[in-house]
């Protein structure tokens, strides 16, 4: 059975930084997609950014600029470095993975992350 497991959140001040990472097992192969959503309060969860294998990335625009995403495909591990964190940055992230052939999602119990002097 597929797990995510994320680590890195926590609070800090505004235009800090922050490094999330999320681990997967049970599974072999390399996921399709790897990336990030987050859920701020009284908001809808959000894609913040994805991965294809191939190292292709998607970022929401409100990110750009201030969030990278990288992967290890042999390791199945995602990673977010946040940087110029701002109070509107402050929601849960999730870790959400993709596999091929069946066509399925899976998603990590969340790490919250709070921005805020």
């Amino acid at each position: 059975q597929v797990q995510l497991v994320e680590s890195g959140g926590g609070l800090v001040q505004p235009g800090g930084s922050l490094r999330l990472s999320c681990a997967a097992s049970g599974y072999t192969r390399n996921f399709v997609l790897m990336g990030w959503h987050r859920q701020g309060p009284g908001k809808e969860r959000e894609l913040v950014a994805t991965m294809l294998s191939g190292g292709s990335t998607n970022y929401a625009d409100s990110v750009k600029g201030r969030f990278i995403i990288s992967r290890d495909n042999a390791k199945n591990t995602v990673s977010l470095q946040m940087n110029n964190l701002k109070p509107e940055d402050t929601a849960i992230y999730y870790c959400t993975a993709v596999t091929n052939l069946p066509n399925l999602r899976f998603w990590g119990q969340g790490t919250q992350v709070t921005v805020s002097s």
